[in-house]
């Protein structure tokens, strides 16, 4: 098993339209901004079998104790966990139709954002 982990935000992936080439939101911006991301770090995800565990960091605006209390818990709201993967996948390959499976995918909470990913190593 191989695991690796990158200090990465998970960032969902937009419903994009055809202004998105040239107008500014900002739900598009950062996805791009993630997607240069991630390329530049080199992250890799195998045609089946990687298992993927999206943290998404706290609010700052949580207490000490909340924080605490809710640190590795599965996060259960909004960005769905579909759209994680689904920026991850389009980020990291130009046609992901090759990917046909992943092991368990979650969300958790953490103090930072981080992206890990866990291989067997072979085929």
């Amino acid at each position: 098993m191989q695991y690796k982990s990158y200090q990465i935000t998970p960032v969902p992936k937009p419903r994009m339209t055809q202004s998105d080439k040239w107008k500014t939101r900002l739900a598009v911006l950062r996805y791009r901004d993630f997607c240069d991301q991630v390329r530049a770090a080199g992250v890799e995800l195998p045609d089946h079998g990687a298992i993927i565990t999206f943290v998404l960091p706290m609010p700052n605006s949580w207490s000490k104790k909340k924080r605490i209390a809710m640190h590795g818990k599965p996060h259960q709201q909004k960005p769905d966990l579909d759209n994680l993967l689904k920026a991850l996948a389009d980020a990291v390959h130009e046609d992901d139709s090759h990917i046909w499976n992943f092991g368990p995918v979650s969300k958790r909470w953490g103090n930072e954002g981080l992206i890990a990913i866990t291989t067997d190593g072979g085929d």
